[in-house]
């Protein structure tokens, strides 16, 4: 029985373990929160794509551990690394991908394989995890053991796509360990792509996410000139559809959802500085159109309530999702958390409501609340930032006095559209 070892037990990582367990893996799952293991123990999920049933399920079986020691992860035949990288400062933190590299070192065996599935810049597999296994287990990869690059793909919360049905890029330090790297994921999902080498997978990933920002952030665009010159964005989105080529329908927002986002496509621009190579200036302009995106919904939520003579200072704003991306409960970098930071320091009184939402994990100030006839009367404007499936529309378009609406999600005389 194959023995996995998967490092990070987050939005990639926990829908990995349980699909390996059905596969008939023997896995540990290790995670730093020990909040997070703990529920897995009494076998409550924290994320809405996998099911308390699921989760129980694989527990009964004997072959899934949660665990936040890397003890745990002896004599690992397979470890993938799940865990997420981000952009401080300019500057790439490849921290937590260092630190879950050197854990599993020291149990790395001959004829083990390891896998990095954390987004970051082309090298890393490479120029970071490579030689810290190699100091760690004595061992050198390649000849001894194998390694390689997957990046996880799969968004949360869409309900097509996930872990199993999208193809997964699969890549090696060399021929050996892109075998060993694709007869792993053949075994989890329908679907697995080989690429020549880890840097092609490395920016592959980057490259997918760089397009998503950049059409993001130019319908960001144009729906801000689109509501100074009095047209509908949504309604020139969907007439620009119909074209059955050289078009995707991207849809404008409060700002980027998902930690992914803007945060992997300026890896790019802070990687050509090392190197000295090119500068990045479409993604960074980007970055800063799609950065933003919070400063004017509150813009716009201060103009409709001038319009009906009142002031933001005082107002009670109620906030309809704060999670990056609709039906999850992901909150890394989610532009609601600043549309409310925002609000807050001119005077809001601001309430939210998200089901998905761990309360532990929102900012202390910020008061989760239940949506009902009694909120929306109260809140001088409703802020739709987030368009959960589980929000009841028709209560809020019939109970609310004025609606901004970032979604196009509801309608109505008293909503108005991003």
């Amino acid at each position: 029985m194959t023995r996995l070892a998967v490092v990070g037990q987050g939005y990639a990582g926990l829908p990995i373990a349980m699909r390996a367990v059905t596969a008939g893996f023997s896995v540990v799952g290790l995670d730093l929160d020990a909040v997070r293991i703990f529920s897995l123990r009494d076998g409550k999920s924290y994320l809405h794509n996998v099911a308390d049933a699921e989760l129980s399920l694989a527990l009964s079986t004997g072959r899934y551990l949660p665990t936040v020691s890397y003890e745990d992860v002896e004599e690992f035949d397979v470890a993938i690394i799940t865990v997420p990288t981000t952009v401080r400062n300019s500057r790439s933190d490849l921290n937590p991908v260092a630190s879950a590299t050197e854990g599993i070192a020291p149990y790395v065996r001959p004829g083990a394989t390891v896998v990095l599935e954390s987004v970051s810049y082309p090298g890393t597999t490479e120029e970071v995890v490579v030689p810290l296994l190699e100091k760690g287990s004595g061992l050198t990869a390649g000849r001894d053991f194998a390694v390689g690059y997957s990046p996880v793909r799969a968004e949360p919360g869409d309900p097509k796509w996930n872990f199993v049905n999208t193809p997964k890029l699969v890549s090696g330090v060399d021929a050996g360990s892109l075998a060993a790297v694709k007869a792993l994921y053949d075994a989890l999902v329908e679907t697995t792509v080989p690429v020549a080498t880890t840097r092609v997978a490395e920016l592959a990933r980057l490259l997918e996410n760089a397009f998503r920002h950049v059409n993001l952030a130019l319908i960001n665009e144009i729906a801000m000139f689109a509501h100074q010159v009095g047209v509908d964005v949504w309604a020139a989105v969907e007439a620009a559809a119909t074209k059955p080529f050289e078009f995707l329908g991207f849809l404008p927002g409060p700002g980027i959802g998902s930690r992914c986002l803007p945060v992997d496509p300026g890896l790019l621009p802070w990687r050509s500085r090392q190197d000295q190579h090119h500068d990045f200036r479409f993604v960074s302009l980007a970055n800063e159109i799609n950065e933003q995106m919070p400063d004017y919904v509150v813009r716009r939520v201060v103009e409709a309530l001038e319009a009906r003579r009142k002031v933001l200072p005082g107002s009670v704003v109620l906030l309809l999702g704060l999670s990056g991306t609709a039906n999850t409960g992901d909150l890394r970098g989610s532009p609601a958390l600043r549309v409310a930071e925002l609000l807050s320091e001119q005077g809001a009184v601001i309430r939210a409501v998200d089901s998905y939402v761990e309360s532990r994990r929102c900012p202390p100030e910020l008061k989760l609340v239940q949506l009902d006839t009694s909120r929306l009367r109260q809140a001088d404007v409703v802020v739709l930032l987030t368009d959960h499936d589980d929000v009841d529309y028709e209560l809020v378009e019939r109970e609310s006095a004025l609606v901004l609406d970032t979604r196009h999600r509801t309608r109505g005389s008293r909503v108005e559209y991003l």
